[in-house]
């Protein structure tokens, strides 16, 4: 089973770069890093110590985002005058999402994705709730209410795109097993889930680092190999466990095929990993409900602006 996710093809200045790819998705971990747009789920300590993060700013949906105009050789110089040098820092651990034990879950994802396959809009109709589809974003709900839920989807995600992307977005979210409560809707559950970590120990390790949060990823599974140049045969110096990494910027590493992140283990060494390894946090999620005729998607969270 494979997740989707929203590897970085270039962190810096605290801002991801995402494009879409995929990826298969234990350690105790204290708190849950609540999502943009959403308050943590019922209950966790998260709910009074952290407060809400705002969703980075609106844009096409991600798996049609493309980077950012090069910027004059004078703003660059300065952007990675500011980038911290590499040095050891004390690992975070994190606990990996665990997958939605519902086998009529797997059954609707499945299903959801054959039609994702073929583009069959009417079919995906059939499995979007028709009325009370949410769009959240960093100013509130996005969804035009006067629209059946599939056509906000559709907006969501980009399904109307002539390359086909959005559906192959659509496809790699329902791959993923995972997910999470939503405290402000009940019966809600988004995916792909966060992982869970102690919070203050994250907050240290940045402080000591002198980064920012958006520099910081996770593996979606042990034993990611660290090579010694941004080529997926160069010699491996380390592996990861399951912590936080600092991923450094590196337009050079990210322009290989297949991408590649230069990244700092927690020993201080520099290696590089495959992009498809390392997911950030704050990935756009699609939401589900269980009703009394089944799953239905009802919801999106993240995405681009709605178009008039």
């Amino acid at each position: 089973m494979s997740r989707p996710l929203f590897t970085a093809v270039s962190f810096a200045a605290g801002a991801l770069f995402i494009a879409a790819t995929q990826l298969p998705a234990p350690v105790s971990a204290q708190n849950q890093l609540p999502r943009p747009g959403q308050l943590p789920p019922p209950g966790s300590p998260q709910q009074q110590q952290r407060p809400q993060q705002p969703l980075p700013p609106p844009g096409p949906p991600q798996a049609q985002q493309q980077r950012p105009p090069q910027q004059p050789p004078q703003q660059q110089q300065q952007q990675q005058a500011q980038v911290a040098p590499a040095k050891p820092y004390k690992p975070v651990a994190i606990n990996a999402p665990a997958p939605v034990k519902d086998p009529s879950f797997e059954a609707f994802r499945k299903q959801v994705g054959e039609i994702a396959k073929r583009k069959d809009r009417a079919g995906l109709a059939r499995m979007v709730v028709a009325q009370g589809f949410f769009w959240e974003g960093e100013k509130g709900d996005r969804a035009d209410k006067g629209k059946p839920g599939v056509d906000n989807l559709a907006q969501a995600i980009g399904l109307n795109a002539q390359d086909g992307s959005g559906w192959q977005a659509l496809a790699g979210f329902v791959e993923d097993p995972t997910g999470m409560p939503v405290q402000q809707k009940p019966g809600v559950i988004c995916s792909p889930a966060d992982p869970t970590f102690d919070d203050n120990q994250f907050q240290e390790m940045v402080k000591s680092t002198g980064t920012q949060e958006g520099e910081w990823g996770y593996p979606m599974q042990p034993g990611v190999e660290v090579r010694g140049a941004a080529q997926a045969k160069a010699p491996v110096v380390e592996k990861l466990g399951m912590t936080f990494v600092r991923v450094m910027p590196d337009e050079a590493a990210g322009n290989q095929q297949p991408p590649m992140l230069r990244i700092v283990t927690p020993s201080g060494k520099v290696g590089f990993v495959p992009a498809e390894a390392i997911s950030p946090l704050g990935n756009d999620q699609i939401c589900y409900l269980k009703d009394a005729s089944g799953w239905k998607i009802a919801g999106f969270v993240g995405g681009g602006d709605p178009q008039q």
